[in-house]
């Protein structure tokens, strides 16, 4: 892609984003929308700024938090890729019962995390690792089974052991499908942690979002919101250029 054609995919994105936020402004002016039912962008920009030391420390708690769940799931989404890769009857086993785990609604296993765990970081943390593991583990397994087979056959032929065909063909192959894994995770965790927050936390986003809105200060929820989608943002832009220079040779 050139560098013309890159331009264009970051312009239409952000022209659309400034027209929609003109919109919403106008009409927030225009009709005189109370703050409490919608504030308007230049009223989210000044909570922002009122309110930023509390809100970076509140993300802080957030990102930590996050952090720690996230290389959690890559760890066990690794440990468990391999093993199902390894072994068919693991996979089989297993397998069915990630995809049915999905199924369970995250806001449902939250409460009994915090009642069996109390309220401190161990149950936010076991929720990012339980919305964040499944894509991971899934995106690596996926990105095992569809090695070339041509090249496997090519690796048994030059009697390469099981480690050194995984090392050499299956996980440089896997890179790709593995790094789509961790951004869609990437967008998880963050979600995953600020729901843990909202069932029993004390400190976070999540818990500054619960307070504002209980204060009806809907300009500092939309403030909390745009600071989680940045971050979402840059989280995955920095996987993306992460895996765009580990897969170079795609």
């Amino acid at each position: 892609m050139n560098r013309h054609a890159r331009f264009d995919q970051r312009l239409y994105p952000v022209a659309a984003l400034l027209i929609a936020v003109a919109l919403w402004q106008a009409i927030v002016t225009l009709a005189r929308v109370p703050m409490y039912i919608l504030p308007s962008p230049l009223d989210t920009a000044q909570a922002l700024i009122d309110d930023f030391g509390i809100i970076v420390r509140h993300v802080g708690i957030t990102l930590y938090e996050s952090a720690l769940g996230f290389a959690l799931s890559v760890a066990l989404a690794f440990a468990l890729a391999i093993l199902m890769d390894g072994f068919a009857v693991v996979k089989k086993s297993l397998y069915p019962i990630l995809i049915v785990s999905q199924t369970i609604p995250t806001i449902a296993i939250t409460p009994l995390l915090i009642i069996w765990f109390g309220f401190g970081i161990l149950p936010k943390v076991l929720v990012i690792v339980l919305v964040c593991f499944f894509p991971i583990c899934v995106s690596l397994v996926d990105g095992f089974d569809k090695v070339d087979r041509d090249y496997l056959n090519l690796f048994r032929t030059y009697k390469a052991s099981r480690l050194q065909t995984f090392l050499h063909l299956k996980l440089p192959s896997a890179l790709v499908n593995f790094f789509s894994g961790l951004k869609i995770a990437a967008t998880y965790m963050i979600m995953a942690a600020i729901i843990g927050e909202w069932q029993g936390g004390t400190e976070g986003i999540g818990v500054y979002m619960v307070r504002t809105k209980n204060a009806y200060a809907l300009d500092k929820v939309f403030a909390s919101i745009f600071v989680i989608v940045l971050i979402s943002v840059v989280l995955i832009s920095i996987l993306d250029r992460i895996g765009r220079r580990a897969t170079h040779w795609k």
